[in-house]
């Protein structure tokens, strides 16, 4: 088993290593293609999408996955061309990372920029089918694997190429096509009208499109509609430190803005031992009638998501030139209780206008009642999602999280508490005001 994974491991590296390699001899190959026909024709954007319908989702069941497809190959072509007539920083067009961690809230601010349905190709965790290939059976992620792959899967769905992240999708895509996207019904953009595709009888999608019925993901389709849109954004909480992405931000051609999460850790531990309870399952019996073993491999982990969280935000706070005017911090709590506040200064930092319909969302989905919120939800009453955590977790685990966190903590401008009484007091606040630069 070990050696089929190191196998496997070498192979995706590889993979990627050739992908660079194929990507550095095309940009040269296409500047001097460019020199000698500079008026080369842009293919159709119509041509893929004719060919898609003709077809219909059918090849979904019938077509072999080498099989090559014909409107991909156009599509593709159009890409290249699109890319390469395009000079750098033209147009405008923002590249937005929305990066946090598990039980932060990052759906809910995603939802600022998947509102933003009619300019905006909006994508929510296109990693986790990279992170899942790359597991290792201890359950943890190859580290070295990742730093490799995750940057350069990032860079090709910024360009609309879905390519790469297909190779890492299970099953695999049969001629383009997919039932097994994770959580396709958190994009907009993977759901309008464009990328809607016929239903294919006998095919079940996990995450299906929840306003109108869908066939599988046809990702030429989504491909298209990417081009089409003025910007794009990718939500993520698998990326573990903020460096590893330097080359994505010094990528010619792209302008990405990086918007850092953070959240209470105290809050994201409480909010995790009840999400993913066989995971945390150690740190519930610890809470429930046990001292907690400051040595522990978890405790550990927790030490290391903490400071991963650290570097990364002082890493981006001190603005080093290949993040400047290009890092944001933004905590939690501030967007919960000021939403519009947050949300417009995001979409000013971003550099894209701040429409009446991400407004209307807003003011729509954080006064929502307990009713309509669920475990995974964005509609709550997201003031009172704040202090909520603080009813749900003893005092003695809150004295662990700022003994091993208490540098991240301090960083973000989260208050410690001294007892049982002060943690539940909810008259007391524990988040200072403070601004990130």
């Amino acid at each position: 088993m070990r050696i089929k994974y190191t196998i496997s491991i070498v192979f995706f590296l590889a993979l990627v290593i050739i992908e660079k390699e194929n990507n550095i001899i095309s940009r040269v190959s296409d500047k001097l293609t460019l020199r000698q026909t500079p008026r080369t024709p842009l293919e159709p954007v119509l041509s893929s999408r004719e060919l898609l319908r003709h077809n219909g989702s059918a090849s979904l069941n019938h077509a072999s996955p080498r099989e090559p497809n014909p409107a991909f190959t156009l599509l593709k072509r159009h890409v290249e061309n699109r890319t390469q007539h395009q000079p750098e920083g033209s147009g405008g067009r923002k590249h937005i990372l929305l990066l946090s961690t598990t039980r932060s809230g990052s759906s809910f601010m995603g939802e600022f920029f998947n509102q933003q349905s009619d300019n905006m190709f909006y994508l929510y965790e296109p990693l986790w089918h990279v992170e899942k290939r790359l597991t290792l059976a201890t359950g943890g992620v190859n580290g070295t694997a990742a730093n490799w792959a995750y940057p350069e899967v990032l860079r090709r769905l910024f360009l609309c190429d879905f390519s790469l992240l297909e190779r890492f999708i299970e099953p695999a895509p049969v001629a383009h096509v997919t039932a097994d996207l994770f959580r396709r019904s958190s994009s907009s953009s993977l759901c309008e009208d464009s990328v809607c595709s016929p239903s294919v009888k006998g095919v079940f999608e996990h995450h299906s499109c929840k306003n109108r019925r869908c066939g599988p993901l046809n990702l030429t389709l989504a491909s298209e509609s990417c081009l089409q849109k003025a910007h794009r954004a990718i939500k993520l909480v698998r990326v573990r430190q903020l460096q590893t992405l330097r080359l994505l931000a010094e990528e010619p051609g792209l302008d990405v803005r990086f918007i850092q999460l953070v959240r209470d850790p105290r809050a994201v531990l409480a909010s995790r031992i009840v999400a993913f309870a066989d995971r945390y399952k150690n740190w519930k019996q610890w809470a429930e009638d046990g001292d907690v073993p400051i040595d522990d491999v978890e405790v550990s982990k927790l030490k290391g998501n903490c400071n991963n969280l650290r570097m990364s935000a002082e890493l981006g706070l001190k603005q080093p030139l290949w993040l400047r005017r290009r890092y944001m911090l933004v905590r939690y709590e501030d967007i919960a209780r000021f939403p519009l506040q947050k949300a417009v200064e995001m979409y000013n930092f971003a550099g894209i206008p701040f429409t009446s319909k991400v407004k209307a969302w807003i003011l729509s989905n954080t006064q929502a009642s307990k009713e309509t919120g669920g475990l995974y939800s964005t509609q709550k009453k997201s003031s009172e999602q704040v202090e909520k955590w603080r009813a749900n977790i003893p005092f003695k685990i809150a004295q662990v999280v700022q003994k091993v966190c208490g540098s991240t903590l301090k960083l973000f401008g989260y208050k410690f508490v001294s007892s049982e009484e002060m943690l539940t007091d909810k008259s007391i606040s524990l988040i200072e005001n403070k601004v990130f630069n």
